[in-house]
């Protein structure tokens, strides 16, 4: 099997699609992750290649490296060159109704390849993996995939262009053949060892992987692509979700289909420190896009990890540190101005900017941020929920 039959789990860190973490305070080391999963950094070239192709100017998250790993980007973007058509896949597992910053990361660069390479795209909601997995009710996965979905549509998706759905309304039919055709190539012992699943974990778990595979063939859409069954799929995902990917790719070649291409990014660091993931349980590790003004400038003033100083006067005098400092790491996010950021870097890095000044830049940035998600969502109305989640021909998807 392509890259590693394991996840990436070793005595420092834990990577798998369900938990994040390093070991003892440390970092998620992302070289070491690069070469235990078998994908490819990204590098300038490709963000160049990206901004002469469509004509535009990279992403902040692809020129500051927030996307920074691939599989086979460079395939689409042949693809692309020579003239031929892909879609785009991503997704979501509505386990919260509230999204938080970090979940909000794919879907803000999902809309920008989108309007980029003016492609459609398919987003699925894993109602059914949530209810497996977090001990929900199928009635409450539903409740919260419709309004993870409000949050989506908030980005901005070309509605002409894009087809959200829940598994538990759409699996059936071809999406359903094209699983059972993954299941079968797949053994128990293979699904163990990339997923980690072990005796206890109840035949649900071992049975959803084909769920999550099978958007990346365009044949499990025939409403959308017919019989245009070669078209390439591009998914932009965090680098937690390669292991289903990675059997995906081992898959398709055994069942005709195209290999699906990845572009991964980094995780979205928590407000204590880079150690994993966010915890959905823990509301102030997270800026959520519910926050408002007031909680955002609570719980950066009082949460947000400073590489700063312990003095005044050792900061003057030794500067911050930028590697740990999450401010700065937020900015590299959200702040769209490069020169400003690297101002931002310098100035701070050199002790002559203090902390205080530096987060209060990021509540503004912040702030305004989820102040316009939150007037987008509520423009969301439960009619352009349907529409975005109704199975229909979508006649000018490409171009």
């Amino acid at each position: 099997m392509e890259g590693s039959h394991e996840n990436a789990e070793d005595e420092n860190q834990i990577v798998t699609p369900w938990e994040v973490a390093a070991k003892e305070g440390g970092r998620i080391d992302y070289d070491k992750l690069i070469v235990k999963f078998g994908c490819q950094k990204l590098d300038q070239s490709i963000v160049q290649r990206v901004e002469k192709l469509t004509g535009k100017p990279a992403h902040v998250f692809l020129r500051r490296g927030v996307f920074f790993a691939h599989r086979e980007f460079d395939k689409i973007l042949d693809a692309f060159e020579k003239g031929e058509n892909f879609y785009l896949y991503t997704g979501r597992g509505p386990s919260s109704e509230a999204l938080h910053l970090g979940h909000l990361v794919p879907f803000m660069f999902t809309k920008y390849l989108q309007d980029a390479f003016k492609v459609p795209l398919v987003i699925q909601l894993t109602d059914d993996e949530k209810c497996m997995w977090k001990n929900l009710t199928i009635e409450e996965s539903q409740r919260l995939a419709r309004e993870n979905a409000k949050d989506i549509i908030a980005c901005g998706f070309d509605i002409s262009r894009t087809f959200i759905f829940s598994d538990f309304d759409y699996v059936g039919g071809a999406f359903y053949k094209n699983m059972v055709r993954i299941a079968k190539c797949v053994t128990l012992n293979q699904v163990r060892a990339i997923f980690g699943f072990t005796g206890e974990d109840h035949i649900g778990k071992v049975s959803f992987p084909p769920v999550q595979a099978a958007p990346s063939f365009p044949s499990s859409f025939p409403h959308l692509f017919g019989d245009k069954n070669n078209l390439r799929c591009l998914i932009p995902c965090a680098i937690d979700q390669d292991p289903y990917f990675r059997m995906t790719r081992d898959v398709a070649p055994r069942i005709g289909c195209q290999k699906p291409s990845l572009i991964e990014s980094l995780f979205f660091p928590a407000l204590q420190g880079e150690t994993g993931k966010m915890s959905a349980s823990d509301s102030t590790t997270a800026i959520y896009v519910t926050d408002s003004a007031k909680d955002i400038k609570n719980k950066v003033n009082k949460y947000a990890f400073s590489g700063g100083g312990d003095t005044i006067e050792n900061h003057r005098k030794f500067g911050a540190n930028l590697e740990v400092d999450i401010s700065v790491k937020y900015l590299s996010f959200f702040l769209e101005d490069d020169a400003e950021l690297e101002n931002i870097k310098q100035e701070y890095g050199a002790g002559r900017m203090l902390t205080g000044e530096v987060k209060k830049l990021l509540i503004e940035v912040l702030t305004n941020m989820v102040e316009r998600h939150r007037k987008a969502r509520a423009a969301v109305t439960d009619e352009m929920v349907d529409v975005f989640m109704s199975a229909r021909p979508l006649p000018d998807m490409f171009g």
